[in-house]
C-alpha cells in the first residue's frame, strides 16, 4: 500500500503565492541594479554601498550584467573619446585629441602593481 501525500489547494496556493513574491522581489532587485550599472560610477558606488555584503554578487550573474551594462557604442574604426589627464609627476595635463593630432596613439590600460 503506498501512501501518497498531495498538497491541498490552500497550501498550493500559500506556494505560488511565496514564490510569485518572491520573483517580484528578485526581479525588483535585479533591475534597480541594472539600472545602477548604467549610471556613473558614483551613483554606481552609493547604490552598491547599501547593499547587503556580496549579496549581488552570489543572487545575479553580476558579471554579464556589468560587462554587457558597460560595452558601449564603440565599433572598430570608431575614434576613442577624448579626455585630458594629469601627468604621474602632476607636472602638466595631457590630452588625448593633442597627443593624436601629431602620431598615432596607442593606449594601454593595465595594473602595473
Amino acid at each position: 500500500m503506498r501512501l501518497a501525500l498531495k498538497p491541498s489547494p490552500r497550501i498550493k496556493k500559500i506556494l505560488l503565492r511565496c514564490f510569485v513574491g518572491f520573483a517580484v522581489v528578485y526581479l525588483a532587485i535585479g533591475g534597480y541594479i541594472w539600472w545602477a550599472m548604467h549610471q556613473p560610477p558614483e551613483e554606481f558606488g552609493k547604490v552598491m554601498s547599501r547593499m547587503p555584503g556580496p549579496v549581488p554578487f552570489l543572487l545575479f550573474p553580476f558579471e554579464t550584467l556589468w560587462v554587457r551594462a558597460r560595452a558601449g557604442q564603440l565599433n572598430i574604426g570608431d575614434s576613442a573619446p577624448d579626455f585630458n589627464l594629469s601627468k604621474v609627476d602632476k607636472t602638466a595635463h595631457i590630452q588625448l585629441s593633442a597627443l593624436n593630432q601629431q602620431q598615432p596613439v596607442a593606449l594601454i590600460f593595465g595594473s602595473y602593481t
